[in-house]
């Protein structure tokens, strides 16, 4: 599962069955119960969840040792012309391998397009990509083709 929350949902739904047919109805009263449920799915909960996280994602040195090199990288593309579609950029940069996805970037309030844009691409194409495609001219424009900074986060 992608998502911890829904991760977190289902463990202590699976917790709360659990208790319901283990727990004798009679043996503690119910705010006693409650109380019981809350701690032990409190501390239960991410326990699991980090267990169940942790062994079904491989690690990294495991997966690209055995798969070779299939991560994906994004590149930075500036200097875009405001005319060009996704699929023309994708097709322009398809000569150099395969295109992942393709990102142009857009003024939220007018809904133009800002002149760049990202590329993602298995990382051998990517590399090739920026020594084939940069300081190349694309639809009259010269692009400029990088490899994208990660997001800085607030």
């Amino acid at each position: 599962m992608k998502s911890p929350v829904l991760l977190y949902i289902v463990i202590a739904g699976l917790l709360a069955v659990l208790g319901f047919f283990v727990m004798p109805a009679n043996a503690v009263s119910s705010n006693q119960a409650l109380a019981l449920g809350l701690a032990v799915g409190g501390i239960a909960t991410p326990i699991l969840a980090k267990l169940l996280v942790s062994s079904s994602v491989p690690s990294a040195s495991s997966s690209s040792h055995s798969t070779g090199s299939t991560e994906s990288r994004t590149l930075y593309v500036g200097n875009l012309p405001y005319r060009a579609s996704e699929e023309d950029v994708k097709e322009h940069f398809e000569i150099q391998g395969s295109v992942l996805s393709v990102r142009l970037m857009k003024d939220r309030r007018t809904g133009k397009r800002k002149g760049y844009g990202f590329v993602e691409m298995p990382e051998g194409d990517a590399e090739k990509a920026i020594r084939s495609l940069n300081d190349t001219e694309f639809q009259e424009r010269t692009l400029k083709v990088r490899m994208a900074k990660d997001k800085q986060e607030d």
